[in-house]
């Protein structure tokens, strides 16, 4: 038996209906659609808006998707792994919600929470367990209802997050040369202040003043991150770069957590990377979290040949940061209909 990789064979993606633009924005809150064009990159986001529906719901709709389109047997699925942000309930993990609403007999399910990286990180944590021999096929979904923690009187966050869910089908083979290469991950622990929700956990669970005072919502300082972001990210790209011996030209995708487009595109600079090849939909997704590498995956994904050399690279809450190098596996063409 030859090593074995864990390659993509298929994603699946979902975003809610709803569509919450620039200009509606600007009616709630004191902001322009150019100030938000200019700065971040975002045109409009997604809000799953129906009552009683959370993170599961979008999640359910990508991983359903995506058994559909590759026609995978349900029951030869191993495990299901879902990195979210925001999880239905406190406890039972949001994964066994969805597994058990798509009716998986034969895997176990668990969250993942790694905040905007939480895609990067889950995919070489689901990697190495395929790379084991103990697993054959994992789904991994991100997924995020990020308006559920947003405040919309707050201009300096709520410009910046959407709603949405990306599921990609991770299945082992001995082919060489295919799928998940190498990563370079990392947490540097300094980032709480910056980046966090004030109540709700077990340091300060909720309470009327909680409530009253709004700290159930997302707290950023926005320089401080961006700062990081472009410089953490900026760096892991490199890395990833020179621990494979590749050069800008050998580079055909970088699919960057989405943001702001002004992070994406200093960060590729900095590698020398043309914006040709990187894949950005913020213009239309905002920052979905976990979801936004699977759904930039999503929207690319007919583009995308087997061979191409693609980049992932994320930035989050805590601080956590990385990239991954991924040889793709298969003629993205043969989805074109699918989505």
């Amino acid at each position: 038996m030859g090593k074995i990789n864990a390659i993509i064979t298929g994603v699946g993606g979902y975003v809610p209906d709803y569509v919450l633009s620039n200009e509606e924005l600007s009616r709630m809150v004191d902001t322009t659609d150019e100030w938000i064009t200019t700065r971040v990159g975002i045109k409009e986001r997604r809000i799953l808006t129906e009552e009683g529906l959370g993170t599961s719901y979008m999640a359910r709709k990508a991983a359903k998707q995506l058994i559909q389109k590759t026609g995978v047997d349900p029951d030869t699925i191993d495990a299901l792994i879902v990195t979210t942000t925001t999880p239905d309930y406190k406890f039972p993990s949001t994964a066994s919600i969805v597994l058990g609403k798509l009716g998986l007999k034969n895997a176990f399910a668990f969250d993942f929470s790694a905040a905007c990286c939480g895609f990067l990180y889950t995919l070489d944590v689901a990697a190495s367990m395929i790379q084991s021999g103990r697993y054959k096929k994992i789904i991994v979904i991100g997924a995020d209802k990020m308006s559920s923690m947003v405040d919309y009187t707050d201009r300096s966050t709520c410009v910046l997050f959407g709603d949405g869910a990306g599921a990609v089908l991770l299945e082992a083979t001995e082919e060489e040369n295919v799928g998940v290469v190498n990563s370079f991950l990392r947490t540097d622990g300094k980032g709480l202040p910056y980046l966090h929700m004030k109540a709700g956990g077990s340091v300060c669970p909720p309470s009327r003043f909680t409530v009253d005072h709004k700290l159930h919502y997302l707290y950023q300082e926005g320089r401080t991150v961006f700062r990081y972001a472009v410089t953490d990210m900026g760096d892991d790209v490199q890395k990833i770069m020179e621990m494979n011996n590749l050069t800008a030209d050998d580079v055909k995708w970088v699919v960057p957590h989405e943001a702001n487009l002004r992070i994406i595109e200093a960060v590729t600079k900095r590698a020398g990377i043309p914006m040709d090849k990187v894949v950005v939909n913020i213009e239309h997704y905002g920052n979905t979290s976990s979801a936004t590498i699977p759904l930039a995956l999503w929207d690319n994904e007919t583009n995308m040949r087997k061979g191409d050399n693609v980049i992932f690279t994320a930035f989050g809450a805590g601080f956590v940061h990385g990239a991954s190098f991924y040889k793709w596996a298969y003629d993205g063409s043969k989805f074109a209909t699918a989505k």
